[in-house]
């Protein structure tokens, strides 16, 4: 459940569903130097990562914005990404 005063979640356990895809593998990839301040959680199919004390519009599935949700159709049909150029050199 939220905080009601900052808008974060205020559990640190792995969360159902990815905000982003609704995808239910997730994993754990980073916790806080400090225990229990945070952790940082990436779904295994759209790859999105988020800290676990980012406002719910970043963590929830129903705050996420709707504009940019996706869905296993919208993974299995988007472009290859292109790889980022190496740097000019200067």
């Amino acid at each position: 459940m939220p905080d009601q005063t900052n808008d974060q979640p205020n559990d640190r356990t792995l969360p159902a569903v990815c905000p982003r895809c609704e995808h239910d593998a997730l994993t754990t990839v980073a916790d806080s130097p400090v225990p229990g301040v945070w952790q940082v959680f990436q779904c295994a199919r759209c790859l999105y990562m988020w800290r676990s004390t980012e406002p719910a519009r970043r963590t929830r599935r129903e705050a996420y914005p709707a504009g940019f949700r996706l869905t296993a159709e919208d993974i299995d049909a988007a472009i290859e990404v292109p790889t980022v150029p190496p740097l000019a050199a200067r």
